[in-house]
């Protein structure tokens, strides 16, 4: 494997293992426990969120090189990435509406919320502090765009993780007192915990 693809896989392995999102930055939770019930509402979520990511770094990302920090205007990082990312979400929900009403349907009020999942920001965000160190907008952008899809595969491992234990979680007698949100975070906090134990696993699977 040459030099530049073992770059690109660590930063993806890192994105999904290491970096989680979700399990290990507690970025996007609130979908993350809204949206985990069912295995097929969180699939879909997880789709529509890597496919956001994945645009809203292919059009944050320039705009950051070529704009904010050409005209000394990079203080309105957040609040133009916030106004890309929401028009991203609105063009996401027109194309599910047309052309997969049911997704759209099952995941109702939670596709809107897309746009204020702090995850989706964070990576934009994340990626303009780790990938937008050189002058060459090539190399950087790459890198950025497979974190973005790390961090979407990230993502989608957390939810559909999830949903299998809160399928388990939900048939198991506990004490009233843990019923409902109670044993959702606690469940949680386990999963996130066993995360831990991929620290470092990227330098060993890519002999780094």
């Amino acid at each position: 494997m040459s030099e530049v693809m073992k770059n690109y896989a660590a930063i993806v392995l890192a994105a999904i293992l290491v970096n989680n999102y979700v399990l290990s930055q507690f970025l996007g939770i609130c979908p993350f426990l809204g949206v985990s019930k069912k295995l097929d509402q969180a699939a879909g979520m997880s789709v529509a969120v890597i496919f956001v990511m994945l645009l809203a770094t292919a059009v944050t990302y320039p705009i950051q090189f070529f704009v904010l920090n050409e005209l000394d205007l990079a203080y309105l990082q957040t609040i133009v990435f916030i106004l890309v990312i929401a028009a991203l979400v609105q063009l996401v929900e027109i194309i599910l509406k047309k052309y997969i009403p049911a997704l759209h349907a099952s995941l109702g009020v939670y596709l809107p919320l897309i746009t204020t999942n702090c995850a989706v920001l964070g990576v934009c965000i994340s990626n303009i502090d780790n990938y937008l160190l050189t002058k060459d907008f090539g190399p950087g952008f790459a890198q950025a765009m497979f974190n973005s899809l790390g961090s979407g595969l990230g993502f989608l491992l957390a939810m559909v993780l999830f949903s299998g234990v809160r399928s388990r979680v939900d048939k198991c007698k506990c004490p009233e007192c843990f019923k409902g949100m109670p044993i959702t975070l606690i469940s949680a906090a386990i999963v996130s915990v066993s995360f831990m134990g991929f620290a470092g696993v990227v330098d060993k699977l890519l002999g780094g």
